[in-house]
């Protein structure tokens, strides 16, 4: 959701309607991990018992996790590392490795790991959700026992309406997702004051020594509680991906003066609450709530969970779109629910599996303390992939001294790696689901671009060079019918097939001949005064070339109504799009196994059509078909 754009006035006037508006796009999940995090440090899987001792530490690695983790690494160091203004696991692939296509070499194993770590943030997807409506809905049994058995059929009702109304676009609310997380940040703020006044002396967690004595005290077993602690930082990724729709400044300015301070200061109020009455706390979070207020603090966490739900959601669908337009990903369905927000996008297919999924981990888990041993393997190992690619793209593209960078990404990488290796303990409490999604998701992927770069391959070796094409037909002239063709071509130096193919079977050709290719670029968006590219090849040929970002969607007839063109007067009402389609057969040929040169054959024949993806006028769409030998 592009927030950036629809906000006007002073600068300083803008600067706090995108931090308002950061609030609950960037910030809704890392602002949810209060309902779980501190619960599942010690009611979990791994836990400690909560004693003093116990509880002091774990909230100084909560408070220091929260300083290093988010301050530290992702607002003052990896935002930097901005690809024009987006951030995100692939927008820092496409600034690590911005030639496109790398097939060998460093480069490409920087790709497959980009891959991987951007494979995973679907498994995350599916958690968010869950866990986060999951643990909100369970305040019901602190207010009414009674309600327990209703917990998930009333958190499934609410994942399944709120998949359900992703058709038709976030435009109309998304204006109040500010102001309704502003206030649960406030109430998370109020509500941890009155548990610290309760009990002063957990301010003593500040002090890292805790932390250190934490883990001194409680050896292998106080390691494996970080795969709890790492829950309130799991949103942190979420800081980068979200960097086009606000900018740096306003999600800077909104972790320091809203988010950071309210979420101090209620772990530390949950843990004042365990200090004093320690096993009896069963839900710390909810027991911070007065008794009248705590209906209606449950209503409010519910849309606070649903507003962070929305925005990993979101995050997913544009990861998807960012695929599709950097080769990683077949055509999909990709619709637009807002006509003013660009950002504003809807896959279908992405919507369903997410849906089905965190329905599925709801009813297979139960409990937000089961979920939590699920949750966080896939965000852990992303960051893990982030700080590599970060290293990579200061030491590479910005020049960076080793010296600098080495010690640098050995500290971000040990924060890492000891997040990463608590969190593998949870693989057998159901860890290993985002693992085998994210493995699933990656698979498809880099079949995906190894059968489309094979794909290429083959057809170069079957096409000839346009010049060639035209010196040919000067000696053997077809006949010219009037009006204007335009052959969709994958390749910007070669003859498209389908031109082939007409000339073959038809045996005629048009007076005027656009000889078209869309091109991918590394960047999220091409200024419209340089999408468009024109050369004159004589006899009536012309190659035209539209490039477009990865975070933009493909609009052929919009574009070919430029005024460069205006010399050529295409009228789109009367033009014919040739467009060609394959059909593949999976052969014995070296290169790719078998079982992925049948996968790479099911993805392209079930892709979206060229011809609904550039968007082309459908009565004026003629498909040239051929069979291809993979």
């Amino acid at each position: 959701m592009s927030t950036e754009s629809s906000a006007a006035g002073p600068p300083d006037r803008r600067l706090l309607h995108l931090s308002a508006g950061a609030l609950g796009v960037v910030y809704g999940d890392i602002g949810t991990s209060p309902l779980y995090a501190i619960r599942a440090c010690f009611l979990g899987e791994h836990s400690v018992s909560p004693s003093g001792e116990n509880v002091l530490g774990v909230l100084s690695l909560v408070v220091w996790a929260l300083l290093v983790v988010v301050t530290v690494k992702y607002l003052a160091i990896v935002m930097r590392a901005d690809n024009e203004g987006e951030g995100g696991v692939l927008a820092l692939l496409a600034l690590a490795c911005p030639e496109a296509g790398a097939t060998h070499g460093t480069r490409r194993i920087l790709v497959i790991v980009g891959l991987f770590g951007a494979a995973l943030l679907y498994g995350d997807g599916m958690l968010t959700p869950a866990i986060s409506v999951l643990s909100a809905v369970e305040g019901l049994e602190v207010a009414a026992p009674a309600l327990g058995p209703y917990v998930v059929p009333i958190t499934v009702a609410i994942l399944v309406a709120l998949f359900a109304t992703q058709r038709v676009g976030t435009e109309d609310v998304a204006s109040v997702f500010g102001p309704i997380s502003l206030v649960w940040f406030l109430a998370l703020a109020m509500l941890g004051v009155g548990g610290i006044a309760a009990a002063p002396e957990v301010l003593a967690a500040l002090n890292p020594a805790h932390g250190v004595a934490f883990f001194a005290h409680n050896g292998p077993e106080g390691f494996f509680v970080l795969g709890a602690v790492f829950l309130v930082v799991t949103g942190a990724e979420a800081l980068y991906a979200d960097l086009g729709h606000f900018g740096a400044g306003p999600i800077r300015l909104a972790w320091a003066v809203v988010v950071m301070p309210a979420l101090l200061l209620n772990y530390l109020g949950q843990g004042a609450l365990l200090l004093r009455h320690g096993p009896e706390i069963q839900h710390p979070f909810f027991a911070l709530v007065p008794p009248p207020l705590l209906y209606p603090v449950i209503a409010l966490a519910t849309v606070a969970t649903i507003i962070a739900s929305q925005a990993v959601i979101s995050g997913c669908f544009s990861l998807t779109n960012q695929a599709i337009q950097l080769g990683y990903c077949p055509r999909l369905a990709v619709r637009h629910t807002s006509p003013s927000e660009i950002g504003q996008i809807y896959v279908p297919p992405v919507n369903v599996i997410l849906m089905v999924a965190a329905v599925a981990l709801v009813i297979g888990f139960g409990r937000s303390e089961s979920l939590a041993g699920a949750y966080g393997v896939a965000v852990s190992t992303t960051m893990v992939v982030t700080t590599i690619l970060f290293a990579v793209v200061a030491r590479e593209r910005w020049g960076w001294s080793g010296w600098l960078i080495g010690p640098l990404a050995g500290v971000l990488l040990l924060v890492d790696v000891a997040f990463l290796g608590a969190n593998a303990a949870k693989l057998g409490a159901g860890g290993w689901i985002p693992v085998v999604v994210a493995l699933a998701v990656f698979v498809l992927m880099e079949t995906w671009d190894g059968g489309r770069r094979a794909l290429a391959r083959r057809f170069a070796l079957r096409t000839i060079a346009a010049g060639q094409l035209i010196a040919e037909l000067r000696q053997h002239p077809p006949p010219r019918v009037p009006g204007t063709a335009v052959f969709m071509s994958g390749r910007d130096t070669d003859v498209p097939t389908a031109l082939l193919h007409n000339l073959k079977h038809n045996k005629v050709l048009h007076q005027q001949v656009l000889l078209l290719t869309v091109l991918a670029a590394r960047v999220p968006r091409v200024p419209p005064e340089h999408r468009l590219d024109i050369e004159d090849l004589g006899d009536g040929f012309q190659r035209l070339r539209l490039t477009y970002g990865f975070m933009e969607q493909p609009n052929v007839p919009r574009d070919l109504d430029d005024p460069r063109l205006a010399h050529l007067r295409i009228r789109i009402g009367s033009t014919t799009f040739f467009v060609g389609r394959e059909t593949l057969i999976p052969s014995e040929k070296p290169g790719m196994a078998r079982w992925r040169r049948r996968l790479f054959a099911f993805m392209h024949g079930n892709a979206q059509m060229a011809a609904e993806y550039f968007r082309l006028p459908p009565n004026r769409v003629v498909e040239l078909g051929q069979v291809v030998q993979l």
